[in-house]
């Protein structure tokens, strides 16, 4: 009874328009008030206690770093520099957006902030150099999806505190897969250019490379800054952030002046209110997450998976049906907040390495940002390009095949997710207690 009524009434305040931080966390007080032998006082405690993680910590400062990012010139260079490398191919200009959206996504770990960045300037290359505005948005809005798989990603740290995982593995894992799906894109593009006819730009030279490498440095630092002090264990994902957060800073600055002291503070002002609805989305979560425990969902749902001998094939299968429809809904963190409790103790139950749920729901996300009603990249596209949503929905969608396709490759090939952070980190624990 507690069950159903719990996810009725989350749904119906849904439905209805609640936004989703007020949802569950009317819903977590009505079924623990209903339900539950708990004062309002715990209540209370209950919802502070769900931001008092370490790992949380990261959150704010990849925000901050990520807004130092984007409103700097950081993602220009990054730009000059993916067109002087592979500009010349078949589909340059298309195939050096999604260079750039892999290098900048592992400098931001975000996806809509990535979108913006590099869309704001490279779809307007793309259609001055004669490629159609709907090709050109289409292929940034998936490739800006990069954004929340290749670390440091924000969606990860999330699920690691929910989890309680390693977020250096979780990094590390999203490498391989995050790499694999760009090589995806760049060859439907190269494919596509080639029978589309696309114009190229002319070969600038390796001296042009370089000058364009080293106008860069500074933002390609950041990478080897981020997942370098990680991996040699210089300081933890949790600092690495706010190492970030200060380089951004002073990049944008004092080493490249693209930001004058009288724009840091709307840039201070700009990141604290993502912040703060992300923190109060978290707060509301933990909350969520506190009832399911208390009231035995996560137990009773792995009981019966496990008296119905369900495949982990089958549940994974699950998984993906259920984070695609729930894409439809709500934003990546909300997704992962309100199933990580859900779906972790059943997963870890049939043998699911953590890691690799992780990186599967992260790709769940992925698609989710990418699809009407409430994909972000749409609404950050549709900003960007000055088109309706409809248009750069239309533009999105014939990309997403090769989304979907991928989706099933990370979802029964976990190695692909396994194999790098068992090489970093060594043999995950979690496979020495099956």
């Amino acid at each position: 009874m507690n069950i159903a009524f719990l996810f009725l009434v989350l749904l119906s305040t849904m439905l209805i328009g609640v936004p989703i931080a007020m949802a569950l966390g009317l819903t977590s007080v009505l079924t623990l008030l209903i339900f539950g032998q708990e004062s309002l006082a715990a209540v209370a405690l209950k919802f502070i206690q769900a931001t008092q993680k370490y790992e949380l910590l990261a959150v704010p400062f990849f925000i901050l770093a990520g807004t130092f990012l984007t409103t700097g010139g950081i993602a220009r260079r990054l730009i000059d520099f993916a067109n002087a490398a592979v500009g010349h191919f078949h589909g340059g200009l298309a195939l050096a957006a999604v260079v750039a959206c892999m290098l900048f996504a592992s400098i931001s770990g975000s996806s809509p902030a990535t979108v913006i960045a590099v869309g704001s300037i490279a779809i307007a290359g793309m259609v001055q150099n004669g490629y159609s505005l709907k090709y050109a948005t289409g292929v940034v809005i998936n490739a800006g999806t990069l954004g929340i798989l290749l670390p440091p990603s924000i969606v990860m740290v999330v699920y690691a505190a929910a989890t309680e995982q390693s977020v250096g593995r979780l990094f590390v894992a999203g490498i391989v897969p995050g790499i694999i799906l760009a090589a995806m894109l760049m060859v439907a593009i190269y494919v596509s250019s080639r029978r589309l006819q696309t114009p190229r730009i002319a070969w600038g030279g390796w001296a042009k490379l370089v000058r364009s490498g080293l106008d860069a440095i500074w933002g390609l630092m950041l990478i080897v800054i981020v997942l370098g002090g990680i991996y040699v264990g210089a300081f933890t994902p949790t600092e690495a952030a706010a190492v970030a957060a200060v380089y951004a800073f002073v990049i944008a600055v004092f080493v490249y002046r693209d930001l004058r002291w009288s724009d840091v503070f709307p840039v201070l002002l700009q990141a604290g209110r993502v912040i703060v609805m992300l923190m109060f989305i978290i707060s509301n979560a933990g909350l969520f997450a506190y009832v399911l425990t208390s009231q035995q969902i996560p137990q009773t749902l792995t009981q019966v998976m496990a008296g119905g001998n369900v495949a982990p094939w089958i549940f994974l299968l699950m998984i993906n049906i259920a984070m695609l429809i729930a894409g439809n809904f709500m934003e990546p963190t909300s997704i992962v907040l309100i199933f990580a409790p859900i779906v972790f103790p059943i997963a870890t139950r049939l043998g699911i390495n953590p890691i690799h749920l992780g990186v599967l729901m992260t790709v769940n996300m992925e698609i989710g940002l990418v699809h009407p009603p409430v994909g972000l990249n749409l609404f950050v596209a549709a900003g960007v390009t000055r088109q309706s949503l409809w248009d750069v929905t239309k533009a999105a969608l014939p990309w997403l095949a090769i989304l979907f396709t991928f989706l099933v490759l990370i979802t029964y090939v976990p190695i692909l997710s396994t194999w790098l952070p068992d090489i970093a980190f060594g043999k995950d624990p979690f496979l020495n207690d099956q």
